[in-house]
């Protein structure tokens, strides 16, 4: 399996606070069945101010001590990028590093203020040749039935949505769960990651996710969340050469009326 979006290396943001809990979760990751994460700190303007090259840096420095601790877990780059005016030049001046340097990229949106600016900056991204990743909207104190949609319209324009494997176990409690449950049924996810910060309470889990997929959209599409899809991010296959995820372009029919609104007009 490939995680594409986990917090490990060490005192670079709020994930792995020092080396030995890395190792750790390297550790659990690998057990779990993980072959290949991705280090994807935060940066977050005036909170994270991580960049490509420091985290290029910081990786490099990790597979040394992986495999010093004869951990064979392979590591490439990336990063949780919190939205802002500078994301597409940056992305283009190489500042925000993509993932593995595709075209692929992880986007993070508010925690807890749907951002009115939201399918516009999408759009910008695609139009500038990049696919943003939506990283966990089913932990975001925002999404409910009115802004639903934005996620389904999202899809439409061409970015990709990730869902935490975690949340399909209830790790994150109910709402996430039944957001993700959601998404994921309605064919709007295209990617699971564990989203990992420490190896407790946030655990590196990946396998967890993919049973809890699989049951509810079968073991292949189950699989191409975890390895295919995964692995077409890192060959940077464009979006139109990989399989959708179930349901995409079969859209849901448009609710009916209630029966007894039928009989009456207005």
């Amino acid at each position: 399996m490939i995680d594409l979006h986990c917090h490990l290396l060490p005192g670079i943001d709020d994930g792995a606070r020092d080396l030995e809990t890395a190792l750790e979760m390297a550790q659990l990751a690998w057990q779990d069945g993980i072959q290949l994460i991705a280090c994807t700190p935060h940066i977050y303007p005036g909170l994270y101010e991580n960049d490509a090259q420091r985290i290029r840096a910081a990786v490099a420095s990790l597979r040394q001590q992986l495999a010093a601790a004869q951990i064979p877990l392979t590591l490439t780059y990336g990063a949780d990028i919190q939205v802002d005016p500078e994301l597409v030049p940056a992305l283009q001046q190489g500042t925000r590093p993509t993932l593995h340097g595709s075209r692929y990229f992880l986007y993070e949106p508010p925690h807890h203020l749907a951002p009115s600016y939201f399918l516009d900056s999408l759009f910008d991204c695609l139009a500038g040749g990049y696919v943003p990743i939506i990283t966990h909207p089913e932990r975001l104190s925002w999404l409910d039935e009115s802004h639903h949609p934005w996620f389904r319209k999202a899809v439409a324009q061409g970015a990709w949505i990730q869902v935490t494997a975690g949340a399909l176990t209830g790790r994150f409690g109910k709402r996430p769960r039944y957001w993700g449950e959601r998404l994921l049924g309605e064919g709007l996810v295209h990617l699971l990651a564990t989203d990992a910060h420490d190896p407790r309470y946030r655990p590196p889990l990946l396998a967890e996710g993919r049973e809890a997929a699989a049951r509810l959209v079968g073991e292949a599409e189950a699989a191409q969340l975890v390895c295919i899809r995964p692995q077409a991010v890192l060959d940077d296959l464009p979006p139109a050469q990989v399989q959708p995820p179930v349901g995409v372009s079969h859209p849901p029919e448009t609710p009916k009326k209630p029966w007894f609104k039928r009989w009456f007009k207005g």
